[in-house]
């Protein structure tokens, strides 16, 4: 796996890259479509390379617990199970097993759990979600860490940091002795961790460094803490990550987060916002996010979105995707679906060639003054 960085912003921290993998090209800044369970809700394959999806991700935790890794392997992989041919990034499991889980008993081993589906008793550690992956063959694969909540107090934050340090010992140990299993390389993202403490971030990121070969991860923020001191945070891990490895923020998906992000050096995002809020009846416009299930749209024959990139945005009236979430018609929640990750993906085009442009930063001011002022951005 390589990347290669083609254009950095003369007055931010903004860069445009190449990450090849043995599934195709991303190019970055990029915005990884999720899917949890083996699919993005409502998208076929088809669909989703038709909007421009170059990666998605999947989730250890969940496709452990369904299918199982016994019926994707028989399939020959996730991009075979899935009819999937581009990248694959999956998650560790970590977070879904701290968050998700009935019960969950944490150790240095690592973390016993129970599943949130039927209460049944599992076992989590950083060999296990390294098999897990690797049985998945995700083009990358990311560790086993200890993600604290973001009202942890330092004491347990300070404790995650080493306790993340020495699982990533572990993780790489395990993929040194087990090799690829479908015939394409899979790389390893280390995750830091440290919350919004710039010391322990410094710490994690010295200590996992040695292990990163491909890319790092930030993990632990968007959970809790104040917006200001996560772009803080991202800020200063700028300074110390490898400059030639791609960055990933961890679950952070806000459009005026991620343009903020990007100014900060991030170079790929992940977030279940689109979608998720799709089927909610969220729709991200140029105008910012409009409640579709809202009354006042009952007789509004206005298209969704006149500046959308997808002929959706025009072609459907706000009255009649209305009416589709509210007879549960499916339809309602492709459109809106797919209206929303259409509008991330355009932003990320937006965002790629204003760097190339070395326009970034003005433009970048621009928007997210704009952003301030539409609901839900």
């Amino acid at each position: 796996m390589k990347f290669s960085i083609k254009k950095t912003d003369t007055y931010s921290k903004a860069r445009t890259g190449t990450l090849t993998t043995g599934h195709g090209k991303i190019k970055t800044p990029v915005f990884m479509p999720v899917g949890t369970v083996g699919a993005v809700k409502t998208f076929s394959p088809e669909e989703l390379k038709g909007i421009n999806s170059q990666i998605i991700l999947g989730n250890t935790y969940h496709l452990y617990l369904r299918p199982g890794t016994p019926t994707i392997n028989k399939a020959g992989g996730l991009h075979s199970f899935l009819s999937w041919d581009r990248p694959i990034l999956t998650d560790s499991g970590g977070f879904q097993v701290f968050s998700l889980a009935k019960l969950n008993k944490i150790s240095d081993n690592g973390v016993e759990f129970q599943s949130h589906l039927d209460g049944s008793k599992h076992m989590f550690t950083p060999e296990i979600s390294m098999e897990i992956q690797r049985d998945l063959g995700s083009d990358i694969i990311m560790s086993f860490d200890d993600c604290p909540p973001g009202d942890a107090d330092h004491e347990t934050i300070k404790n995650a940091v080493n306790r993340t340090t020495e699982w990533m010992k572990r993780c790489h140990k395990w993929l040194s002795d087990n090799p690829e299993r479908y015939g394409h390389e899979q790389v390893v993202f280390p995750i830091i961790q440290g919350g919004t403490d710039h010391k322990l971030r410094r710490i994690s990121i010295e200590q996992l460094s040695p292990y990163s070969s491909a890319g790092m991860a930030i993990g632990g923020l968007a959970v809790g803490e104040e917006k200001s001191a996560m772009l803080d945070t991202v800020e200063y891990c700028d300074e110390i990550l490898p400059k030639d490895q791609p960055r990933y923020l961890m679950g952070v998906g806000r459009p005026s987060d991620i343009v903020a992000a990007v100014r900060r050096g991030v170079d790929m995002f992940d977030c279940v916002m689109p979608t998720r809020n799709g089927r909610n009846g969220h729709i991200f416009t140029s105008k910012g996010v409009i409640n579709i299930r809202n009354e006042k749209y009952k007789d509004d024959m206005s298209p969704l979105d006149n500046e959308s990139s997808h002929p959706w945005g025009q072609k459907f009236s706000r009255s009649y995707v209305r009416h589709l979430f509210n007879i549960n018609e499916v339809l309602g929640l492709r459109i809106s679906s797919t209206l929303n990750l259409v509008y991330y993906h355009d932003l990320m085009d937006k965002i790629k060639n204003e760097i190339e442009k070395n326009n970034f930063n003005t433009w970048s001011e621009s928007i997210l003054n704009r952003m301030k002022d539409m609901k839900g951005m």
